[in-house]
């Protein structure tokens, strides 16, 4: 049973910051304590990742990943290749610039090769959508203030 979470939030901080965020997968544990580890394993022909493997880790359940991006100019969406505990994935984030400001828009969507009750899986969404929007807004701080 597939479940999804969505959050939106805003950030002090211009879309094309955020955006050069969410480009820079090597830099993705270091702002969300879910992600163990992130390599980019290929690229698209603009440079953009596309293939890349994870390592995550939340509520109890680790896995690691192959994930497929695609970008646009103001979006980030990624499907599950190959996952040991997730049979599904897909996320997104969606930029809408607001002056220096950005509205971010993050969903979620996963489903677990192993059964657990409903309850148990849709905690550890909300928890990992929480972790995403606190990390990336501390990390647009972090930057802008560099």
């Amino acid at each position: 049973m597939a479940v999804s979470a969505k959050t939106e939030f805003d950030v002090d901080a211009p879309a094309s910051l955020i955006m050069e965020i969410l480009l820079d997968i090597d830099s993705l544990p270091q702002w969300s304590d879910a992600h163990k580890s992130a390599e980019v394993l290929s690229t698209h022909p603009d440079g953009t990742p596309d293939r890349v493997h994870i390592v995550a880790g939340l509520s109890g359940i680790s896995d690691e990943q192959t994930l497929a991006y695609t970008w646009t100019e103001n979006s980030c969406t990624w499907d599950l290749v190959e996952g040991k505990q997730l049979s599904q994935q897909h996320g997104v984030y969606r930029l809408t610039p607001d002056g220096d400001k950005t509205h971010v828009e993050f969903e979620l969507e996963v489903d677990l090769k192993i059964k657990l009750p409903g309850l148990i899986v849709k905690r550890g969404q909300k928890a990992a959508v929480e972790t995403a929007k606190k990390g990336l807004i501390a990390e647009a701080k972090r930057r802008s203030a560099a």
